[in-house]
């Protein structure tokens, strides 16, 4: 009888010990204070001292990619998802006062591509560097039989700590406040099951020229990465300007704005007051997609909405341009009725087309 090995049964060992020394001049990279050692021990040690904590609260975030991850492996393009990765979770943490401090990925795979898998990782290293926060491990699962073909499938995992006293959203939160959008880089990491259903009804292949991005091919301009907005909204809560943040992620404006505001508030938000980027007016159009859903499912310009008191609009606004933010000045909070809510005005007919 043929003796069988782990290689027989689709499981490489030697390409993931190779892929681990491909990733560990990245891990490196992304070294800050208060990490502790580096890849190849059973866990990853980080000193909070060390990164200047007094009184600390940790705040943990995961997050993974979605059905992006199909563009990625349908064009071969797999470099921007790994940002994606980090920014879907790093965005979750400061929005609740604390700075990304440490983050580790998960990459499963039915058969193991080094080359594809080192391209992702690198990805995720250069997100964990615009974050400010360490790579200091993960996991890479072959599994045959569970995945076909070139796929994989994601999952992140960040840890980040805040000072007990400067938690966000503040309580002073209330009617009066202004409310800042920061633009996004195009459609971050949502709602990609409605887009490849859009482009399904279209004669376009990922190849195509972008009929919404002047250069680009389409899987180009839908993989562009999410931003992510870390640095400088922490810079804004350090000068004490910010009193809560919402990431615009799945659920659009309608659904994650409300989670950083107290009852008895409206935010009310003015539609003509931010630029939409192209690519969501053909998504609307080209998906014959209503206004409400469009607002629903994406973010639609703004990845991020930041609540500010009315005397600190204008610092703010030029603390965040000067850090390299489109900033727009959407609306303000106004005393309502029940649980927090959002409304917008100025929705015209067919909007964002």
């Amino acid at each position: 009888m043929t003796s069988l090995t782990y290689r027989d049964a689709g499981v490489d060992i030697e390409a993931g010990d190779a892929l681990v020394d491909a990733i560990k001049p990245l891990a490196r990279s992304t070294d800050r204070p208060g990490t502790m050692g580096g890849l190849g021990g059973f866990g990853a040690l980080f000193d909070l001292k060390a990164a200047g904590f007094r009184d600390p609260v940790l705040v943990s975030s995961t997050d993974g990619v979605g059905t992006k991850l199909k563009l990625a492996i349908d064009s071969g393009i797999h470099g921007f998802v790994g940002q994606d990765l980090v920014a879907m979770c790093v965005n979750d943490l400061v929005v609740q006062g604390a700075e990304p401090l440490f983050f580790l990925d998960y990459f499963a795979t039915g058969k193991l591509d080094v080359a594809q898998a080192a391209s992702v990782v690198g990805g995720i290293a250069e997100g964990c560097r615009i974050a400010g926060c360490a790579l200091v491990g993960g996991e890479t699962a072959e599994m045959p039989g569970l995945y076909k073909g070139g796929d994989y499938d994601l999952a992140g995992f960040t840890v980040g700590a805040a000072e007990r006293d400067a938690l966000l959203p503040r309580a002073d939160v209330g009617p009066g406040d202004v409310l800042l959008g920061l633009a996004s880089s195009g459609v971050h990491s949502n709602g990609y099951s409605l887009v490849r259903r859009i482009l399904e009804g279209t004669n376009l292949t990922l190849a195509s020229p972008a009929p919404f991005a002047s250069g680009q091919s389409v899987a180009e301009a839908l993989l562009a990465p999410t931003r992510i907005y870390v640095k400088p909204v922490l810079a804004l809560h350090k000068a004490g300007k910010l009193k809560a943040a919402a990431h615009i992620t799945g659920g659009g404006l309608p659904g994650n704005l409300p989670r950083v505001l107290p009852a008895g508030v409206v935010a009310v938000l003015d539609a003509a007051a931010w630029t939409v980027p192209p690519v969501f007016a053909w998504l609307a159009r080209a998906g014959n997609v209503a206004a409400e859903e469009m607002l629903r499912v994406f973010n639609c310009g703004l990845g991020m909405v930041l609540v500010v008191a009315a005397d600190d609009a204008e610092a703010a606004t030029a603390m965040l341009a000067e850090a390299g933010e489109t900033v727009f000045r959407i609306g303000a909070l106004a005393a309502g009725e029940g649980a927090a809510a959002v409304r917008i005005d100025n929705l015209r007919e067919g909007w964002p087309a």
